[in-house]
């Protein structure tokens, strides 16, 4: 019935709509929203030094107030309705449309609340690296490939793969996409680590369960002109692309392979058929690496995602396929006993619950 639809649809955004107002109450977002009017509305505000800065603060936290105050004014609204026009089908069916666009709405105004962060908006490149373990771990590696090209996919994120080194027999040694749209960094910055896949391997004729370690690491695009790279500290060579690409890449040295001497940072792209573009996209995964590098020396993390052991103990999040089904998050306890659909790249409610419950959210 359409009544229990509409019902059903208030009922699950009960928890967003729970998660936004603990966040606004948390963040005291009314208190400095009224505080900033009082002070833009003093005479003398126009002589205040920093007037610029509070005038766009303000507005921020106007545009927030106002989309806060009407989710839960809608939800109200529609509960009100629902409960009024219960034996009109023809008004419930004009109010289910209703209901749906409010559940998109609470959805997005929840994650825009939580990428606040410096670099949440900003398009990212994600690597995925295979773990000890030869045709295994590669064969994991390119699972998790398919997940977050499927995720980008479903999430209208564009991702481009500028970096595939095949394994040896099958699956991928490495590879790096970029990933462009709205949040796209903010959106998957929380699915840096490990990731651990149990199952019964098919390429065991004994038919044995085996562990898998695959390690992720994303960067947000920096643009060239944050960093100052010394030309001359560049060592630029390259070579033929390798895997599916049609003759031309089989037989050009489009491929470039950038390496920072004095870091040692290396980073390859081969996706383009014309090498000026490779060499481009390449510059931009350096520029983005050593942004990443520096910030992290200024906070003091030395715990950056290629230098840890990829085995256990280390791993964010479990995948298990035999002898039961769950996939697990260790850092939020958030679980799910659908990997087949967690693999096809629904891993949102998984990232969502990462941004609600990490300590440092903004």
């Amino acid at each position: 019935m359409i009544l229990d639809q509409i019902k059903e649809i208030l009922k699950s955004a009960e928890p967003e709509l729970a998660t936004i107002i603990s966040f606004w109450e948390s963040a005291h977002s009314e208190t400095e929203f009224q505080r900033l009017t009082v002070l833009t509305e003093q005479e003398t505000f126009w002589q205040h030094p920093a007037r610029t800065s509070i005038l766009q603060t303000l507005q921020h936290l106007k545009t927030d107030r106002e989309q806060y105050l009407s989710i839960r004014r809608t939800h109200h609204e529609l509960q009100d309705l629902t409960t009024l026009f219960a034996d009109d089908e023809q008004t419930l069916l004009s109010l289910l449309q209703d209901a749906i666009s409010y559940q998109r709405a609470i959805h997005r105004f929840k994650l825009s609340l939580l990428l606040r962060e410096e670099h949440d908006t900003r398009n990212c490149f994600l690597s995925i690296n295979a773990g000890a373990g030869g045709t295994e771990s590669q064969d994991w590696a390119e699972m998790l490939l398919r997940m977050y090209v499927r995720f980008a996919e479903r999430e209208r994120l564009r991702a481009d793969i500028v970096d595939y080194q095949p394994g040896e027999a099958a699956g991928i040694k490495s590879a790096t996409v970029f990933i462009q749209g709205k949040h796209a960094y903010g959106l998957l910055k929380g699915e840096q680590g490990v990731h651990r896949l149990v199952r019964i391997s098919p390429y065991d004729t004994n038919k044995r369960r085996h562990t898998s370690f695959a390690a992720v690491l994303v960067i947000p695009e920096t643009p060239l002109v944050e960093t100052n790279i010394n030309p001359n500290d560049l060592r630029i060579d390259t070579y033929r692309a390798g895997g599916a690409g049609g003759q031309h890449v089989n037989k050009t040295e489009s491929a470039v392979r950038i390496t920072h001497i004095p870091t040692n940072t290396v980073v390859q792209c081969q996706n383009e058929r014309s090498q000026r573009q490779n060499k481009e996209t390449a510059m931009k995964m350096l520029a983005a690496r050593l942004k990443q590098m520096e910030e992290e020396r200024a906070r003091e993390k030395h715990a950056a995602i290629e230098r840890k052991k990829i085995e256990w103990g280390s791993q964010i999040r479990s995948y298990v396929l035999h002898p039961y089904k769950m996939v697990k998050d260790h850092r939020t306890d958030y679980e799910s006993p659908q990997p087949e659909l967690i693999l096809d790249g629904e891993i949102m409610p998984f990232i969502e619950t990462f941004l609600v419950q990490r300590p440092d959210k903004p």
